[in-house]
């Protein structure tokens, strides 16, 4: 596994003028360059992981306001987690709506407080993956770990976020540049993520993410299907749900150049 990210330090503040940005997204199945230029940045400190998104857009468009609607049904920047065991899916829309899910492989779930990941307490559902789900893979999906447990109910503890647009929102008469997303992960709420793993991670420690982008697009009166989906790793199926597809990241102790 060769790291292809480099993930800094930094000694305040992010400067998201000085992070490395990632290449320009490419399309999840094919891999081809998106057709937006879609980029993202990671730093950290002591504290938070914080990640942003730049994503060029001439219509901009975000409708869904109430926290854990299904974004991904418009237009959103994605975070992935992979915690070996679980992951944890981020969402956000131009709108500053964030939807979030843990994750728990059926095969791991005895690893997890069952009072804290109950099946009966809490809102969760069993959950296959975006790929082909037809004839064997119908209930269980494609990815060789079979299916999951999705907890629709989770909330990161301390997640920050904000959105910033540059252009018009919701106003397709009028030409945007584009809108850009950030948030901040306090490491204290990854226990549950770091499988063993120290947090804050230490010099040269390796996680997966998955960062992607989904685009609304209508076209002739009607919406394009599947909606395009952009990703800085691809995975060659339109399936996000595919942690050893994501993209590997190094932290390195070095402060931000």
């Amino acid at each position: 596994m060769t790291p292809v990210y480099s993930c800094h330090r930094t000694p305040g503040k992010p400067d998201w003028a000085k992070a490395p940005r990632s290449p320009r997204f490419v399309d999840m199945v094919s891999g081809e360059p998106a057709w937006f230029d879609t980029r993202a940045a990671m730093l950290w400190d002591d504290e938070n992981l914080y990640v942003k998104f730049w994503g060029e857009s001439p219509c901009i468009e975000a409708r869904k306001t109430e926290r854990d609607s299904l974004i991904f049904l418009e237009s959103d920047f994605e975070l992935f987690i992979d915690g070996g065991d679980a992951y944890y899916e981020f969402e956000i829309n131009a709108a500053n709506t964030v939807y979030e899910v843990f994750f728990i492989w059926k095969d791991a779930y005895g690893k997890f407080d069952a009072g804290e990941f109950s099946l009966t307490g809490r809102d969760a559902l069993s959950f296959g993956g975006d790929g082909d789900r037809s004839g064997a893979t119908f209930w269980r999906g494609t990815h060789p770990r079979g299916a999951r447990w999705a907890f629709l109910d989770y909330d990161f503890a301390g997640l920050e976020t904000a959105v910033e647009v540059d252009g018009h929102l919701n106003d397709r008469m009028k030409l945007s540049r584009g809108w850009s997303a950030e948030a901040r992960f306090p490491w204290a709420g990854m226990k549950h993520l770091a499988a063993g793993r120290p947090l804050p991670p230490k010099d040269g420690d390796i996680w997966r993410f998955f960062l992607g982008r989904f685009e609304k697009l209508m076209a002739g009166g009607r919406e394009v299907q599947p909606h395009p989906a952009w990703c800085w790793t691809p995975h060659g199926i339109y399936d996000t749900h595919q942690p050893d597809c994501w993209t590997p990241v190094v932290f390195s102790a070095k402060a931000v150049p």
